[in-house]
């Protein structure tokens, strides 16, 4: 039986104080990506060569999700896609199995507006999940608007471990101390934390020669246990965390607002470095 969906096109908007180049950034690089769609699914990426014509699946953790076609491109202008199908299990389902996605689009595109950058996405999707994509969307744009109007870096892993051993890795402080170090010579003698939103944490981190140290130091402001944590640094800072299972391992995406006192370079390899060294201390242990 041929079931029937009626279908209506849908328009969310946002205005982003940031060049267009750095918001096309943010909507397409895969740890942006990650981070604005987790308002919809904790883990959702994508898999594209991001070319107009070429094929994209749209997943979850589960690999699960929706194939579809990049029908229109213009870098730092347009992004429109036409949905085909269904995704299940990492592969393509056919199309007259998907009634209610098959030949819908879902179109990005990026204007100026008085001197800032206005997002608009207009996208089809089922009256019954309004709801929904309703109070999802406004939420996924949001990060997108914060992520590109600062000075945002991203670096990531993936772990070859279950969830509950990452997770508990991450946030306990005898384990802290083995992993929060961006190089040999230094370390973190002292760590504590109290994961709940609200709550403190702080970390000792040292010159094990003892030339210099200084406190690490911050709030929660969102705890989703295995899923994603953020917080705000002493002087408001801020740093977005996802944990997803994806592929048989564990992929931590972390987005950290810069400071204005070191290289950008430098900030992102010496998170990089703790990062690298946290997937180390969880696979040798």
């Amino acid at each position: 039986m041929l079931i029937h969906y009626k279908m209506k096109a849908h328009l969310f908007e946002i205005s982003i104080s940031a060049p267009a180049e750095k918001v096309w950034q943010t909507l397409w690089d895969e740890g942006s990506y990650m981070q604005w769609t987790s308002a919809f699914h904790v883990g959702s990426y994508a898999k594209s060569d991001w070319k107009k014509n070429s094929r994209i699946h749209f997943l979850g953790p589960d690999g699960n999700g929706m194939y579809s076609e990049i029908v229109k491109l213009e870098r730092n202008k347009m992004m429109v896609f036409q949905h085909l199908g269904e995704v299940k299990n990492h592969q393509e389902q056919p199309q007259e199995e998907s009634p209610a996605w098959s030949g819908t689009t879902e179109s990005y595109t990026l204007e100026e507006v008085e001197g800032q950058i206005k997002l608009s996405v207009s996208v089809d999707f089922p009256n019954e999940m309004a709801d929904y994509f309703n109070e999802a969307f406004p939420k996924a744009l949001a990060i997108v608007k914060e992520l590109s109007e600062k000075n945002y870096i991203t670096v990531m892993t993936a772990v070859n471990a279950d969830m509950n051993k990452v997770w508990d890795y991450w946030i306990d402080p005898k384990h802290i101390v083995n992993w929060n170090n961006a190089s040999e010579d230094w370390h973190t003698p002292k760590a504590t934390n109290h994961v709940k939103v609200g709550a403190h944490f702080s970390y000792t981190m040292a010159a094990k020669d003892g030339s210099s140290s200084f406190d690490f130091e911050g709030t929660y402001i969102e705890v989703k246990p295995h899923e994603k944590l953020s917080y705000a640094i002493i002087g408001g800072r801020k740093v977005f965390i996802l944990f997803a299972p994806i592929d048989g391992q564990i992929r931590i995406v972390e987005t950290f607002e810069a400071e204005n006192q070191h290289p950008l370079e430098m900030q992102q390899s010496g998170w990089q470095s703790i990062l690298d060294n946290f997937k180390k201390y969880v696979e040798n242990n």
